[in-house]
């Protein structure tokens, strides 16, 4: 979810100032951290307890995140006390916008559609704020490409037909962008304001906890001592990581600062090392249950529940890592690498033993989830179990016999269980409990507490820049909704899939990536599920696999060059060009690639009904073929792109395993029968022809 704050500074103003008195920004800080943490404590009170509408809930939510943006702003070194004015002014009438929906919501309700000059104002305060706190943030990439929606939605008119519309006055456009439930506050703001910022908080608390080192002491532990194993590491460990915090970006610059330099040393190329970590680091996004909190957004557009757009995520995450493994087994072998010494790996048995808890709230979230409970009950309710454990583990170590602290955790569930019978209240007072015992302890009791503190207002620092996003593409989609753009985009693709289905794929594609270069993967996907959801569903596609289609491609643009902010993030730490980690990032992440264009052809790959393979020979045989056929297909193209299979491959026979993939894509039973006997032959081949040469060198 941090994606986007690689490129924060771009967008920072960078002018020669004096340096502020250090206590001036010390207090910056305080009131900053004050007003993080202020922002976390409101998001969880409404969560539990969902006192407001929803449009005061999306307004405040919008105003606390420009008042943290202009804050942050106003923090920054060099900055003289004119511009920190002015900050503070930006933030502090940003936040008045959100109060202006809550104080006059009534009102608003009642003159929908015939906004007064004050709406005007205030909605044009609003948006403009939006656009400069996205610029401070995110840079100018999006910020351009949403004023480009707005002045197609103001003067779209004067362009030709079919892309142009009827006509819209500024008033009508403000109104569509600031007033109601589209534009900033439209349902991207709406996922923003509940799920996402829940599960930020959630990762945020398990983080503190210390999961990032079990799952580093896992993945180390298990897989340190194979071939190429710190390059392994950092695919398990990623994928570990995204089920925690969904990140791609942030994922590279923390695992990465520990897994590229180990890579380096036993003999990886700098280029490949820096690849391995950023395609495994995006990955993050799409392995379940967090998948870089589009699933939430997902979700709701859908209106399906959380549970189905993880289902239909599972067998690609898996095939994503494991191809990603493979390749890195591949390369290693290739360059004949060994693994760490044994003496050097921790114990994971004991890392296990020791930090096992930390798993139980992620357990406990995925089981709520698929037992039908929605998204934000199951994160309060996870997010609540974290906050008891990190409280808990601390009072839990001062008692003394083993069946003292057993006692204390039976009693602590015990408690915690009535909150499914007598509510949430029960379970602020039993933390404030554990709270007023740790005030009182002498030994570490407060330190937990600052824990505690710090991950609230971590979670919320960690959370602007996926809300600013959020509020700045529904712009997009309010402008689409008012001219209609969106239904006029489907029916040019729609045209062209009645020729061709593969083509129509071919250029929602790369309308992705062209969209993905430079723009976060949450935005991304807003943007293009919009435009070209609704033309794959109308060529037949099926819903979901629509939308993951799209979120697939979004993800890859961070890895494709020329911009691929994910290579160029890892660059600094591999010594390496970010372009030569990009191209290398095409090679491992290839199944990002291939397997959702076979989800299309093939819908039971995601797990979905559909398609003449399930109605032919029954929907779970449908599945294990498809899941079969998909794992030799991206074996063969690893083959290909490594150049090695049990020996060096020359370049005919790296086409040839080459051609056999993507036979294998499509879902015709000519090009299956075509693909299956290709790589028989192929890896028949191979054998056959490795075998002579061993038996020549042992014959010479």
């Amino acid at each position: 979810m941090a994606e986007a704050t690689a490129s924060a500074a771009s967008g920072a103003d960078d002018l020669p100032h004096h340096n502020p008195p250090p206590d001036l920004r010390t207090l910056i800080g305080r009131v900053l951290f004050g007003i993080a943490l202020v922002f976390a404590t409101w998001q969880i009170y409404t969560a539990a307890y969902s006192p407001l509408s929803s449009v005061v809930l999306r307004a405040i939510h919008v105003g606390f995140l420009l008042l943290m943006v202009f804050a942050a702003s106003s923090a920054k070194a060099g900055r003289p006390l004119a511009l920190k004015g002015a900050d503070w002014l930006f933030g502090v009438a940003a936040f008045g916008t959100g109060l202006y929906q809550w104080v006059f919501e009534s009102d608003l309700i009642l003159r929908a559609g015939d906004p007064t000059p004050t709406d005007i104002v205030v909605g044009t305060v609003a948006v403009m704020l939006v656009f400069e706190g996205a610029r401070r943030l995110l840079g100018f990439a999006l910020p351009l490409i949403c004023l480009g929606f707005v002045a197609f939605g103001l003067f779209g008119e004067y362009l030709p037909a079919p892309f142009g519309h009827r006509g819209f006055d500024y008033d009508q456009v403000v109104d569509q962008l600031s007033m109601g439930m589209e534009g900033i506050y439209g349902t991207p703001t709406y996922v923003s304001a509940t799920y996402i910022f829940l599960f930020i908080v959630f990762g945020s608390f398990l983080e503190r906890a210390g999961i990032i080192k079990l799952f580093s002491d896992l993945s180390i532990g298990i897989v340190g001592h194979s071939r190429g194993g710190p390059a392994k590491v950092a695919v398990i460990s990623s994928a570990l990581m995204g089920t925690v915090n969904g990140s791609g970006v942030a994922n590279v610059v923390t695992t990465g600062q520990v897994t590229i330099p180990i890579m380096k040393k036993i003999g990886f190329r700098p280029a490949f090392a820096g690849a391995v970590e950023a395609t495994a680091s995006m990955g993050g996004q799409i392995m379940p249950p967090v998948m870089g909190a589009v699933a939430f957004i997902m979700a709701e557009t859908l209106g399906v529940s959380y549970a189905e757009i993880v289902k239909a995520a599972v067998i690609p995450a898996i095939l994503y890592f494991g191809a990603a493994f493979w390749m890195v087994h591949l390369e290693a072998t290739r360059l004949g690498l060994r693994g760490m010494p044994t003496d050097e790996l921790p114990d994971w048995r004991a890392a296990l033993r020791k930090g096992w808890y930390l798993i139980a709230p992620l357990a406990l979230l995925v089981f709520l989830l698929f037992k039908g409970f929605t998204p934000l009950f199951a994160g309060t309710v996870a997010l609540a179990m974290t906050a008891g454990l990190v409280m808990g583990v601390p009072i839990a170590q001062r008692i003394g016999p083993t069946f003292g602290r057993v006692a204390f955790w039976v009693v602590l569930g015990f408690g915690a269980g009535t909150f499914f019978r007598y509510g949430v209240d029960v379970v602020f007072l039993i933390l404030a409990l554990l709270a007023v015992v740790l005030l009182v302890m002498r030994d570490g009791g407060r330190a937990t507490l600052r824990t505690v503190v710090e991950a609230l207002a971590e979670g919320a620092r960690n959370a602007v820049s996926v809300g600013v996003a959020c509020a700045l593409v529904g712009v997009i989609v309010g402008i689409m909704t008012l001219t209609g753009a969106a239904t006029n985009f489907a029916r040019g693709i729609v045209a062209v899939g009645e020729h061709s289905l593969f083509l129509s794929l071919v250029l929602t594609m790369i309308t992705c990536l062209i969209l993905g270069m430079g723009v976060p993967t949450i935005p991304n996907y807003i943007i293009t599920s919009s435009l070209v959801g609704p033309a794959l569903l109308g060529l037949g596609v099926p819903l979901i696999v629509s939308h993951m289609f799209v979120f697939y491609f979004g993800i890859m643009a961070d890895l494709t060059p020329p911009v691929a902010l994910a290579a160029f993030a890892a660059a600094p730490i591999a010594r390496a060009p970010g372009l030569q980690i990009g191209l290398q990032c095409l090679r491992i992440a290839i199944a990002g690639f291939v397997v959702p264009y076979m989800a299309v052809y093939t819908p039971v790959l995601m797990l979905q009904d559909g398609g003449p393979l399930a109605e032919a020979i029954g929907y779970l045989p449908a599945v294990c073929y498809v899941v079969s056929k998909a794992v030799i297909s991206v074996g063969l193209w690893g083959v290909a792109t490594i150049g090695y299979f049990e020996g060096r491959l020359p370049w005919w026979q790296r086409i040839w395993a080459a051609g056999s993939a993507f036979t294998l894509v499509a879902a015709l039973p000519v090009t299956d029968e075509i693909g299956f006997a290709s790589s028989l032959a192929f890896a028949v081949f191979t054998f056959m022809r490795l075998r002579r040469q061993r038996a020549a060198r042992a014959g010479g």
